[in-house]
């Protein structure tokens, strides 16, 4: 006989005084799981992942929610808080759920490093401070002054992971091109905070906003260019709480404003079909859906939809913290975004996210779709200048 499961009915009201205030407002209707990307493939994460039995367990206070492949399996894609009839944000109520596991040194042993390098080096790729600036490499990136327009602020992705670098490279190229007055601020910039505050670790995102909001404070930022969706997401929504309150752009947004300027002419088009995939953070959580568009059809010959796209995109399955935790071959949303690429006879499968390149990039190699190549939108831009 099994062992019984008592109930913690505290639970539920700590993640409701923590910022979980949705968590009783489900029915248990259970569109949320109907909408889950978890449905849609097989395997272990999938049969244990079941956001409407996690919040459930969570409202009754039902210990076991708190496994790896329960709590830690959702991408925060938030394709279940816009489909939810009730406004339940599970986003938030794993969030808190996962702040309160971390409190308790719960945290799984994967995530564990991720953490320790955002507190030591400002970043959760492990990789020294010394060296984030070292994708600049050959580039003369401007540094921001008083009167300089935008920071660029390079996703920490961009700063360590090898392909990543390119899209940062690619990017200055094309923001030059257009006589856009931009730059960085160097080593001590801090990685956003997303990741930590995804992942738990609520009191290293605090620390990490506090430092670059005064960082940006002291070199009087009013405006600020994200690489990534995420960072977008953050420093837009999230450091205004904080007392951060700038102006924030996605680099996909200020492209599109300068091709319909005229600012950015591109001499050529991508031979071929190209197609997008929508990032979550930018698509979903953003609402921006269109920019992107609009410059692959300014440098494409041939722009075609994915099945799932704009609000109803498939996540990469980055997001979360999962990049940093296995997903065995098979069980890969990206695998399902690769196959309806090549579907629909795309060479190229666009999107604007560090975290949907490594994701989708990893998919298409175990898919060995050498068909398929997977491009950042700011590359692409960059090859047709």
């Amino acid at each position: 006989m099994s062992e019984a499961n008592i109930p913690l009915p505290e639970l539920g009201q700590a993640v409701v005084e923590s910022g979980g205030e949705t968590l009783y407002y489900c029915l248990q209707c259970g569109l949320c799981t109907a909408s889950c990307p978890w449905r849609l493939v097989e395997g272990e994460i999938s049969q244990e992942f079941n956001i409407r039995r996690l919040e459930h367990m969570a409202q009754l206070g039902l210990e076991g929610y708190e496994k790896e492949n329960i709590l830690f399996a959702c991408t925060t894609c938030n394709q279940c808080g816009v489909r939810c009839p009730r406004e339940v944000k599970p986003v938030e109520n794993i969030r808190v759920l996962r702040a309160l596991i971390a409190e308790a040194g719960s945290t799984p042993p994967a995530l564990r490093p991720v953490i320790g390098s955002l507190k030591s080096d400002g970043n959760p790729w492990q990789g020294e401070r010394s060296k984030r600036l070292d994708w600049t490499e050959g580039l003369d990136v401007p540094r921001f002054g008083t009167d300089t327009e935008y920071l660029l602020f390079v996703c920490c992705t961009s700063c360590y992971d090898s392909r990543s670098r390119k899209i940062a490279r690619a990017l200055v190229k094309v923001l030059q091109a257009a006589g856009v007055s931009f730059g960085i601020i160097g080593e001590e910039e801090s990685c956003c905070g997303v990741s930590a505050r995804k992942i738990g670790a609520e009191d290293t995102f605090q620390a990490l906003a506090g430092a670059n909001i005064k960082l940006f404070a002291e070199h009087q930022v009013r405006k600020i260019i994200t690489t990534s969706p995420h960072c977008l997401w953050t420093l837009r929504n999230e450091y205004p709480e904080l007392g951060g309150d700038f102006e924030v752009i996605h680099y996909s947004e200020l492209l599109a404003q300068l091709i319909d300027s005229g600012r950015l002419q591109p001499s050529s088009k991508l031979p071929g079909r190209v197609t997008y995939h929508d990032p979550c953070y930018l698509g979903r959580h953003s609402e921006v859906f269109e920019a992107p568009r609009r410059v692959l059809d300014a440098i494409s010959e041939e722009r075609v939809e994915l099945s799932r796209h704009d609000n109803n995109s498939i996540c990469c399955g980055g997001g979360g913290g999962r990049i940093w935790l296995e997903t065995p071959p098979g069980e890969r949303f990206g695998d399902l975004r690769v196959a309806d690429a090549r579907a629909r006879g795309a060479g190229i499968l666009a999107t604007a996210c560090p975290y949907c390149t490594i994701m989708l990039d990893a998919s298409n190699m175990d898919e060995q779709a050498d068909e398929l190549h997977i491009k950042d939108i700011a590359e692409l831009l960059a090859e047709c200048l």
